[in-house]
């Protein structure tokens, strides 16, 4: 069963600033929890943070790009909350 897969207004706003690289990731990310869930383990620095929350990194370097994201099991539904430098990251 397919995922629904949003972007948050604020996180929309923040991947237009965002490299052509590190935008390229996160859909690329999008496309991968639309068929596989929310859990990403293969992505690199994957972590689930408290509650319903989750994090990767998009591009490694100066500055690190992040996308932090939160799943409902109930609607089978995730909406990316953040995609930016990790300096910014909610954790």
């Amino acid at each position: 069963m397919a995922w629904v897969v949003t972007l948050h207004k604020k996180a929309e706003k923040q991947v237009l600033k965002m490299p052509r690289q590190a935008m390229a990731a996160l859909y690329q990310l999008m496309l991968c929890i639309k068929e596989n869930g929310p859990v990403r383990g293969e992505w690199p620095n994957y972590s689930k943070l408290p509650g319903n929350r989750h994090h990767c990194h998009l591009k490694k370097g100066k500055p690190t790009y992040v996308a932090v994201w939160t799943e409902d099991k109930e609607t089978i539904t995730v909406e990316i909350i953040y995609a930016g430098t990790h300096e910014k990251a909610p954790y």
